[in-house]
């Protein structure tokens, strides 16, 4: 087995062994900043980026909360629904920006914040688990085929120049998937921002007549 075969390898036995935030591990009770941060530093690690020193900080916290994405804690304590939207903010926030994750949870929020009849913020988590995990076996399908394709290009080249540019090849395929998924996302929520503003001056031209 060659090196780049090995560390595809070694990192495609690491993202499987990533796991999501159980939910019924997750306290359903009110809890302050201190208790968050251990609980979802603890729990988010595994899935932590490289250069990331901590999964969330308290101004992390505070500006999600200031930029009305999460909303404010309740005398200074934090609710499950709370720890439940910092976990997908902290998914989301690794490539979109708060103006787009805001759009993301915001129609959650007003629908299933808090106190909920029938379906609930945390039934939505827990289902969305279940959904991810079998979207990941699919990724990793995905990432080997690419890999394939990338030790068959560039076979006229010598040893060096071979497994630079089939390494190079590879990173673009996945950063083209990346960028292409990251540009459909923002279009998507644009295009649903557009059809919302549409509908509610349609409503008011209803109302005035």
């Amino acid at each position: 087995m060659d090196d780049s075969r090995k560390r595809l390898n070694d990192i495609l036995h690491q993202l499987s062994e990533i796991d999501y935030v159980h939910p019924d591990d997750i306290p359903n009770i009110d809890l302050y900043m201190d208790q968050v941060l251990t609980f979802l530093n603890q729990e988010l690690g595994m899935v932590r980026e490289v250069n990331e020193d901590k999964a969330i900080t308290k101004t992390m916290i505070n500006n999600y909360t200031k930029n009305q994405i999460l909303p404010p804690p309740e005398k200074k304590k934090y609710s499950r629904d709370h720890m439940l939207n910092m976990i997908f903010i902290y998914y989301f926030k690794n490539f979109l920006g708060l103006k787009e994750i805001k759009s993301i949870l915001e129609p959650i929020n007003e629908k299933y914040y808090g106190d909920s009849e029938g379906l609930d913020f945390f039934d939505i988590y827990s289902d969305m688990v279940g959904y991810e995990r079998k979207v990941a076996k699919e990724v990793t399908k995905d990432i080997i085929r690419k890999y394939n394709f990338s030790r068959q290009v560039f076979e006229d080249q010598d040893e060096e120049s071979k497994d630079i540019l089939q390494d190079f090849t590879f990173i673009c395929l996945l950063s083209f998937d990346v960028f292409v998924k990251k540009m459909m996302i923002e279009q998507y929520i644009s295009g649903r921002g557009e059809d919302q503003e549409k509908k509610a001056e349609k409503d008011n031209e209803k109302s005035e007549e």
